[in-house]
């Protein structure tokens, strides 16, 4: 998704692998709100019998490897078409296809993992944030996407604090750090969805709930995005506080370094020259960038959306 990857990687992975460490052979408790249960209105999860508890270990252990992690997933459910932990597997599956640069095979898993369960709130904002980086300004159905795009992360907004399917074994703490990643990406691609159709000050509100709902994970794609929106409402003073931020967060030398940086200096000049100092500043006279790119693309010398 959005954020770092070794962030999303220490917690996605370590969330749907915490199973392998606890006692998973075990039934469900029939009291499962004990103290140190992860408050994720829903009991955890964990597989019922010994052979179910081996074979989900030995599936779990091919996540480094998409296409056999979605073989072994497929496996396991054929062989237990009733287990809980299905879910997790699938997940599993869709965090390597990510991981792997392959935004195609990692929706296909989150529509199995939906196929299990309708509502959980992984797999309804993976498949979001790929169709909001799929949605162009010159696309025939662009309205339709944007729509799906929302539905989707409200849906897993509402859905958050009720059906994320969490193994059994996992830290309340750790599922909390979790929950607020999701929910801050959640947040964050309606914004970014609001700012592609041109609804700014909508866009400028969702960032900032997205930000907030984080904010010991700044994430700079979200700050620089929400520097766009406030240039485009001409509040340049509060758009060159952010874009002086996400350039605080970003390298110099990457794409979105430069995007940053170019922010940064056209805004100096529309905000009176207070701020950062510009190397090359352009006009003062020229307009907000535009969202011209296609998804996760800059077009050349112009600020477009910021890459995901």
């Amino acid at each position: 998704m959005r954020k770092a990857a070794v962030l999303i990687t220490v917690l996605a992975t370590s969330l749907v692998a915490a199973q392998a460490q606890s006692s998973a052979s075990m039934p469900a408790s029939s009291n499962p709100r004990q103290a140190g249960t992860p408050n994720t209105g829903r009991p955890p999860v964990q597989t019922k019998t010994r052979e179910e508890y081996k074979a989900y270990q030995a599936a779990m252990a091919n996540g480094q490897n998409p296409e056999v992690m979605e073989k072994a997933a497929d496996d396991f459910a054929a062989k237990f078409p009733s287990s809980d932990v299905r879910v997790l597997l699938y997940r599993a599956a869709m965090s390597s296809y990510q991981n792997a640069g392959n935004p195609e095979k990692m929706m296909n898993m989150g529509l199995k993992v939906l196929a299990i369960d309708k509502d959980d709130p992984e797999a309804l904002i993976g498949i979001a944030e790929i169709l909001e980086e799929r949605t162009g300004p010159t696309d025939l159905d662009r309205q339709q996407r944007s729509e799906q795009v929302v539905e989707y992360a409200s849906h897993a907004l509402k859905t958050l604090d009720t059906d994320l399917a969490v193994p059994a074994g996992t830290s309340p703490d750790r599922v909390d750090a979790y929950k607020k990643y999701l929910r801050s990406t959640a947040l964050a691609i309606i914004g970014t969805m609001y700012y592609k159709q041109e609804h700014f000050a909508e866009a400028e509100t969702k960032l900032r709930d997205a930000m907030d709902t984080d904010a010991a994970n700044p994430d700079p794609v979200v700050v620089l995005r929400l520097a766009l929106a406030l240039d485009q409402q001409k509040k340049y003073s509060d758009a060159l506080e952010q874009a002086n931020r996400a350039v605080e967060l970003t390298e110099e030398g990457t794409d979105l370094g430069r995007m940053a940086r170019n922010e940064r200096d056209r805004l100096v000049v529309q905000a009176g020259g207070s701020g950062a100092s510009a190397v090359t500043a352009p006009k003062a006279n020229q307009p907000a960038p535009q969202n011209t790119a296609p998804p996760n693309q800059a077009s050349p010398g112009a600020v477009s959306t910021p890459p995901h």
